[in-house]
Formats: C-alpha cells, structure tokens, sequence
C-alpha cells in the first residue's frame, strides 16, 4: 500500500527494504538525478493542513529534516504529497514522525524559504510510497526534554571580523533603522545600522515581500540576530543585505528586560547562550549608547525640535492626497498652543465623545507622502511610535506675534521618518496603558492653556501652503527630503541631476490621449508604436502550417487538431498545456495555437487564460516572428523586443508547468521562452512652469503616475475617460493660468545626442496622481 505506518523499530524494517533502494542523502539531491532506486529519510519538523488545488485535487504539503547530522534550516526539505496519497498521508503523519519515503520525482523549489533548493514530489498515479515510523510517547517526551542541547549549533561572527562576499550569522544592537517602507520595486525595505562590543557598525538593507516578516525593531538600542545575511564590500564599507534563508529575531534592548524574541518565524532556536549573548549585549549598549533623535511626550516638546513619540492614536481623517490627520494623546499635555486641522466631523473616524473629551491633551500630527497610506492602515486605538516627529512653530497669517506649535511627520525615509504599530505587550505599551486608565481626566474638561478664536486655532487647507504644498495634485513616492528648486535655477545648469520642483502644467502633448500609449524596451529603450491588431492577420497566415503530426506529442500538453473549413484546406491545431498531467479550468488555461487566424486567437481569448501561437519547426513548436504578439491574454496582446530577446523552443515551458505556484503571466511567460518583455508606457510632452520660467518634462511611466496600467487604455473606455478626466484637471482648457493646480514632482536632466550636438532634456519620475484627483 503507498502508505504504512510501521509497528517494529525503523532499523529492522530498512533491512527489509529492496536491494535496488538506496539512501539518498540531502546533499547528492540535485536536479537531473535518477531518483527511481533512491529513497529518503527524514523527521517530520511542519505538516500543513490538507488543501484541495484548484482542480479538486488532495494536496499536503511537509517539511523534512535529515535525521543524522542535521545543523541548520538548509537541511529540510519540502515534500509535496497529491491525490489519494495526500489524502491518506494526512491522517497519520505527525510532527516528530521518521519518514522514508521512495518513488519520488525531484523538481525547483517554488518557495523561497531558505530550504533546499529542490522538493520531493509524490503521488500515488506515480506509484510513490511512503512509510512512517510513528514517534512514541516515551520518545516525543525524550526528545522535548533535551530539545535544547540537541539544537543546531550556530556560529556567530563580531563584525569587525566581516569578509565580504561571505554569508553569515551575526548578533548586534540597533544604533539606527528605518521603519519597512516600500521600495521602488514591489517589495518593502527596512535599513538597519547594527553595532557590537567590537565597536563596529554595519549597515544592512533588508528586503521581503511581506512588510511583517521584516525584523519587529521599535527603537534605537533593541539587539537584534540575523541569520543568514550576505556580506558585502562598497566604496571600502561591508554592508548586509538578505539572502535566501535570511531569518531574524529581535529583542528589548532593556536592560532587566524578559528576554522574549520578537518574529514572525515558527521555528527558530534559542539557547541559553543565546540569552547570555542579548543579555551582554543590553549591558554594553547601556553604557554606550547615543541616541541622535530623543525620545520625548507632548508635555517635554519644545518648538523646532524633532523627537519620537509613543501614543495612542484616538481618530484619524484625510486632509488631501498628500497628507492624512492622527489625532493622538500620550497621557502629557503640550506646554504650547497648538493647531488643529479643520476637518468635516463625518471623515472623522473615532469616538467623538472620547475625541471631544481629550480635546484639551490631544495633538494633531499630519503626516505626509509615502506615509499616508500606512496612516490610513492604522486602527483607532493602536499604540503607535512616530520617528523623527518635528514639531514646528507657525503664525497666523498677519500676525506675527501669536505662534502656534505644528506636528508634522514629512516625507521620506530620511532620519528614520516612520510610523510603526506597537504589540500590546511591548514594555513601552504597558507603561503607556497603565498611565492613561490612571488619569482623572475630568480636571482636563477646562482649557489651561490660553486659546486662540476659533479660526486662527485651525490648520485650514493651504494655510502651510508654501512650506508642505498639501494642495498639489500630485504626490511623492520618494526622496521627499529633496528641496524645492526652481525652474530658472534648473535651466541655468548644464550638468545632469535631479529635482524637486513645483510648479503648474501650461500645455502637454499629445492631445489625443490614446496616442500617448507606446511600447517600450527596458533593456535597450527601444520605444515603438504600438502595431494596430487588424494588421495581424495577415502575417498569422502567412506563418501557418500545416500542423506536423511529430508535434502534437508534447509531454506537458493535451493536443487537438481541427479541420476548420472541412475540406483539408485549412487546419487549427490547438495545444492545451498541462498541469501535473492534469487539464485545468478554462479561465487558468494555457494553450498554444497553429494556424490560427486573427478572429480565432481573438475568440478563444475570451475563454482561457492566455494563448501563445506557435507554428511547427520539424518536431518542435517554435514561437512566431516576434514582430506579432507572442502572448495574447484577454483584450492586451504582449510583445517581444525583437532586437534584445532570443527566443527557445515552446518546450521551454515545461518547467513552469510542474511548478506548483506558477503563473501563467506574461512576466514569467516570457522569462521562461526567452523573451525581453516590451512595456506599455505613456509617453508625454509636459511644459511646466513655476513663474521663473517654462521647461520641458518628458513623462515615460508604465502606470504609477496616473495609476492607470498603460496596457489596458486602448482597450477600455473607461480608463480612457479617467485620463481624460485627470488631463482636463491638470489643465483644464480655457483656466486662467493663475487658476491651475499645482503638481509637485521629481524631475532629472540628462543628455541626449541630436545629431552631432547633445541636447539637454527632463524627464518626470517618482511622482504619481493623487488619490482623489
């Protein structure tokens, strides 16, 4: 039976085993290798629940560890079960079980978990067996009571004794961070300086798709342990940056502290050692520690200065595209008068009993740019830290002797700009509770502190134009520390940099929005027109063939051939590409087509995921010439750059599909059929003009300015009536030039060769459209 749970000692029964099966250890699995004589044997150390593909098929997925000489994460495995064996296996595997396991096919991990670069793929179609020898009671007790001293043995390396090009193990306190903020790509980035007894400092720059899997740091001094980091050199300087496998804990940098790690993993070690290690560390960082940012509470502010605070975040409201109002109280109240943003009480959100009373100890932070939407993620009641908080002195306009205290949270991720949410158990929290359910807040009810009339004590809507610009129309996705400068400045220099500028749009080209859409090379800049669909028609013919009967036998693909007009004079050959031998859905379909016309591709476009036509080369598919698309999905046809790419054989894709969590996207697609992906960008003629004079920005952006997807413009009607919208807003045909907006964005000079001469020449980036535009 492919499943069976072992009643002697595993010992006797591998004596049992066939003499053709051999042991197979971790290190020897690679891919290619003949693992039909192999079997493996590992601990059960994950078991996840049964799930059910989309398919309808059983599947259960477990982690394994070598059971002799495992020392680290790398020494598991992912073993993926399918089918009636999933199913099966389901009921008798527990964690701490000894699996030996044969039949296997070996395939690329699609999970980037720092475990082996391979998995284990069984199935009972396949003929795989698996045999459990079941951890006993006395056993499981066993092993709990020593799970300490069996631990993997971790070696840790001072930083003064870093090489580069090396990954390694390392412990540290926190002298600087950054909050996890997005990147420029998809993923979020968080900065960390880290220092130790040795008196040196490394930078790392840490990345992960998932904001929360970033280490939990709340402030300068926290120790923290990575694993797995990459070292390397820069301008003379090591810096870390993460590798596959990269884990991290973190801890209270306090000294008396419980000494309690902080991560999102659910398996990790922690020795004893490992414990004498923060705790030595939380000593030393004691005596040397500096802070460059204080800590502070609304009641020891003082105008100008920048400080972290911790509070609790009582309601919130919008201002503007640019920037969102927390409305927070630390318990302490602010020795100065202080502005309140006037908002309407509908987009108020918290309780406004509460709200009106704590009026007299709440302040208002408004935070701008790349923080909104964190701000806007925020729960009323969460106990939030704002890093590098600046409280800034203003007065009303035509009185300069009455001044009133700002909170602002700027933009950008310079000194550590940021807002993190702290856990209900954080020391500070706890602290922060036990103060506020002890106040009387009855004795705040009266104002002490002398007010100002009403419409001089509220931040209305452009009273901070100059300074924070909250009316633009357009906001900052990055380097926000940048200052304003002005159009004659950036005119007058002749060398290459970038700008911060703000200033209103006069006119933009073309005027008929839908010609603005281009394709773009990322690779050589190759920028094209866009080729009308109809004109595809003729080249599909002239590149059918006759489908070669060699072809349709295809591993990973179930093939049908038509004859379309029943006469012999023409045939469709129609590829339905598999998944673990298995046809999927229509709408998550593959197929490649031969012979196909136009009004054909079109037509099953409708239905399947994506199709790619293809003609017959002898006995392989081949791609068609890349000046069709080689991709069609839905409505948006996808294009090979025909300069950079060098195309493979459709056979190509067969590793994608015995891939579990591949995608049929044009992305992974076109990586896999090496093709250079061209983009749809637009691509426009902007004439901006800030009152010192008049230049020429060119915008290139695939969707992040007018968080339209470029790709789907000529296609839809209502994303072309969005950016005629967002256009008409901009610059609105007929306005008063005084009466346009203003649009705060980055531009870069750079030359470009015309002829003999090179030109000087702007383009837009970092900028996008605000939300309610």
């Amino acid at each position: 039976m492919p499943v069976e749970v072992l009643k002697g000692t595993l010992q006797g029964f591998k004596t049992s085993l066939p003499n053709r099966l051999q042991k197979v250890d971790l290190k020897h699995l690679r891919l290619g290798c003949n693992c039909a004589n192999k079997y493996f044997q590992g601990a059960v150390v994950i078991s996840y629940p049964l799930t059910r593909l989309e398919n309808g098929k059983a599947f259960f997925k477990i982690v394994l560890q070598e059971s002799e000489n495992s020392s680290s994460r790398t020494d598991t495995i992912n073993m993926l079960l399918f089918g009636k064996l999933a199913e099966d296996s389901e009921k008798v595997v527990h964690q701490g079980d000894t699996l030996v396991v044969a039949g296997f096919s070996l395939t690329k991990s699609a999970s980037e978990d720092g475990r082996h670069c391979c998995q284990l793929e069984m199935s009972d179609e396949t003929g795989s067996t698996i045999y459990i020898c079941p951890k006993s009671p006395c056993t499981a007790a066993a092993s709990e009571t020593v799970s300490i001293s069996v631990a993997p043995k971790y070696t840790y390396t001072p930083l003064n004794h870093l090489k580069g090009g090396t990954v390694v193990n390392l412990y540290g306190a926190v002298k600087f961070f950054k909050p996890p903020y997005v990147s420029k790509g998809t993923d979020y980035c968080s900065v960390v300086t880290i220092v130790d007894q040795s008196d040196t400092k490394l930078v790392c720059t840490l990345f992960n798709a998932n904001r929360d899997a970033l280490p939990k740091i709340y402030k300068n001094g926290d120790i923290v342990r990575f694993h797995r980091i990459k070292v390397q050199e820069f301008n003379g300087q090591m810096q870390g940056v993460t590798s596959n496998g990269f884990a991290a804990l973190t801890f209270d940098g306090t000294v008396g502290a419980p000494v309690v790690p902080r991560t999102t993993s659910k398996l990790f070690t922690f020795t004893e050692e490992d414990k004498k290690t923060v705790e030595d560390l939380r000593i030393w960082v004691a005596s040397n520690s500096s802070n460059s940012v204080p800590a502070a509470n609304l009641s020891s502010i003082q105008p100008q200065m920048f400080f972290d605070l911790t509070c609790q975040l009582v309601g919130k409201a919008k201002v503007d595209g640019a920037s969102y109002l927390l409305k927070v109280w630390d318990g302490t109240k602010c020795p100065f008068p202080s502005w309140k943003v006037l908002v309407k009480e509908d987009d108020l959100e918290g309780d406004s009993v509460l709200i009106n009373q704590l009026k007299n100890l709440t302040v208002d932070v408004v935070v701008y740019d790349n923080h909104v939407q964190l701000a806007k993620s925020l729960k009323v009641g969460n106990f939030i830290r704002m890093y590098s908080l600046h409280a800034k002195t203003q007065s009303p306009e035509g009185k300069p002797d009455v001044s009133y205290v700002q909170f602002h949270l700027h933009g950008g991720t310079g000194y550590g700009r940021g807002i993190t949410v702290l856990p209900e158990n954080h020391t500070d929290v706890k602290k922060l509770k036990a103060f506020l359910d002890s106040l009387d807040l009855r004795k705040y009810a009266g104002s002490e502190i002398p007010s100002a009339e009403p419409e001089d004590s509220y931040l209305t809507l452009g009273s901070c134009l100059e300074a924070y610009q909250e009316l633009s129309v357009t906001v900052l996705t990055d380097h926000q520390h940048f200052d304003v400068t002005a159009v004659n400045t950036i005119l007058n220099s002749r060398i290459p940099q970038q700008y911060r500028i703000r200033a209103k749009l006069r006119r933009f080209e073309p005027k008929k929005l839908h010609q603005s859409i281009k394709l773009l090379c990322p690779q050589c800049n190759l920028l094209q027109e866009v080729p009308d669909v109809t004109e595809f028609d003729t080249l599909l013919q002239a590149s059918a063939t006759r489908p070669n009967p060699d072809s349709q036998n295809i591993p990973f693909c179930e093939s049908v051939v038509w004859d379309i007009e029943s006469q012999g004079s023409r045939y469709v050959a129609v590829h339905f590409v598999t998944r673990y031998e298995l046809l999927q859905e229509p709408e998550d379909s593959l197929i490649m087509i031969e012979g196909g016309t136009l009004r054909d591709i079109l037509r099953l476009s409708k239905k399947f995921k994506g199709i790619i036509p293809v003609r017959s080369v002898e006995d392989n598919l081949v791609l068609l010439d890349l000046s069709v698309p080689f991709f069609w999905q839905g409505n948006i046809q996808y294009y090979g750059c025909q300069r950079c790419s060098d195309p493979k054989a459709v056979a190509s894709l067969s590793a994608l599909a015995v891939q579990q969590n591949a995608s049929w996207e044009p992305t992974t697609i076109a990586e896999a059929l090496g093709i250079v992906l061209l983009q749809y960008v637009f691509v426009m003629k902007f004439t901006l003009d800030d009152g010192t004079g008049t230049l020429d920005a060119y915008l290139v952006d695939a969707e992040n300015f007018f968080q339209i997807p470029a790709s789907e413009v000529l296609t839809s009607n209502i994303f072309q009536e969005d950016m005629e919208r967002i256009m008409n807003k901009l610059c609105p045909t007929g306005r008063n030039p005084d009466g346009l907006p203003w649009l705060e964005c980055f531009i870069k000079s750079y030359y470009v060769k015309n002829g003999r001469e090179e030109q000087l020449s702007y383009q837009i980036f970092d900028t996008m459209i605000a939300e309610d535009v």
